[in-house]
């Protein structure tokens, strides 16, 4: 979960919200942290013990009959088709962004190279490609993240000693 919802896009939303509000702008985003622990310490169990593999499963479970056969085909074309749809276009338009920057190619073939990328291990490997990449690229992101706070903290303390010594 956690790998998946840290995209390309997670640092630079994130930066933006501190830009806009300051480090309190990252209470908007925290505020997931909740959730995410009572679903994975909490409901996770719950759900394997009713033998379900979504909420929406759930739903129709503890909602029976043709009411709930019908808000499960409602809630999986919103949530499967319509909400996938925007994540995945911010999540790719993030990555077109850093793709035309860092490698100065233009915004189609940026495009092709991330459709390329993804349906080549998806093909390779299958689901299992996709979670092996999801914690690949997890790592590799936190470590930047992390490599950015400490270069932009030690640059702070040494403007802060520059200051203090004139």
């Amino acid at each position: 979960m956690v790998a998946t919802t840290f995209a390309a896009d997670t640092p630079l939303v994130v930066t933006g919200l501190v830009v806009a509000n300051g480090v309190a702008g990252n209470w908007l985003w925290w505020n997931f942290i909740m959730s995410g622990m009572l679903t994975v310490f909490f409901f996770a169990r719950l759900w394997r013990r009713a033998h379900v593999m979504t909420d929406i499963e759930f739903t129709e479970i503890r909602y029976s009959g043709r009411p709930a056969a019908v808000l499960r085909g409602f809630r999986s074309i919103y949530l499967g088709i319509f909400i996938n749809l925007i994540i995945l276009g911010w999540v790719t338009r993030a990555m077109i962004k850093i793709l035309t920057i860092s490698l100065g190619v233009s915004p189609y073939l940026a495009v092709g190279i991330c459709f390329v990328i993804t349906v080549a291990y998806s093909v390779a490997a299958g689901m299992w490609a996709v979670l092996w990449t999801d914690l690949l690229q997890f790592i590799i992101k936190m470590t930047a993240v992390m490599a950015g706070f400490a270069a932009a903290y030690m640059s702070t303390v040494a403007t802060q000693l520059n200051w203090g010594a004139s």
